[in-house]
Formats: structure tokens, C-alpha cells, sequence
């Protein structure tokens, strides 16, 4: 079997920088008041929370289903059965000449428990 060659430091220094860094767990570690930006209270928001016991947020876009959870049952002291989500993309705005987009963002669904309510205002 053939041996390979001999390296050079500065080859052996220069691989080493290649190799991924690992710092620990991958993801964000969002608490709960980063995760729930706002309540969305609309029409059909009041309509939901009050025929089916259910709660729309803006929520943080990195934030999935099972932190949602957790940030609502924290910070509401409430029993979460069950939470959708929506990727809701931004709309197209025109100030004069110029069009923009506004920000895309992410749209929380939470039913809670049928025992349990949460009051906004």
C-alpha cells in the first residue's frame, strides 16, 4: 500500500480552518416573548376566539409549532390542543413612483382547551 506524502504545516493549517466549528445545539434559543410578537385581533380572529375557542398571533418566523406551544401555555397559563401556522407573504405597497413589499411574516392558529380562555383586553 502506498504512503501518501509528507504535508506541509501551512497545507495542515489551512485544512483545519475548512472544518466545520460546532458550537453547540443548531437552532435559535427563542424565549416566549420573542416567540408571540403581537395578538392579531381582527373580525375574523373574534369570530374564531369566541365560536371555537381559538387564537391567531404573529409569531416569530424562525419559531415552530412546538415552541409556539410552550411561549402560549407560559405566558398565558392556558392548555394549547392544537397550533397551525401560515408563512403569510408580504403585500406590495406604492408610495408615488416607488413600489415596495412589506415584510413577509408568520401567522399562528391556537386552539386552546374548551375549559380555558384567553382575554386580550
Amino acid at each position: 500500500m502506498a504512503r501518501t506524502r509528507p504535508h506541509p504545516k501551512r497545507y495542515l493549517r489551512k485544512l483545519a480552518l475548512r472544518r466545520p466549528c460546532v458550537h453547540g445545539k443548531p437552532g435559535l434559543e427563542l424565549r416566549p416573548y420573542q416567540i408571540l410578537l403581537r395578538p392579531l385581533v381582527t373580525e375574523k380572529g373574534t369570530h374564531l376566539s369566541e365560536h371555537r375557542n381559538t387564537y391567531c398571533f404573529q409569531v416569530h418566523p424562525a419559531a415552530n409549532k412546538i415552541q409556539i406551544k410552550a411561549a402560549v401555555e407560559e405566558m398565558y397559563q392556558v392548555r394549547v390542543i392544537e397550533v397551525r401556522t401560515q408563512n403569510r407573504k408580504g403585500k406590495r405597497r406604492r408610495f408615488r413612483n416607488i413600489v415596495g413589499q412589506m415584510p413577509s411574516w408568520k401567522k399562528a392558529i391556537v386552539q386552546v382547551h374548551p375549559e380555558d380562555k384567553i382575554e386580550f383586553y
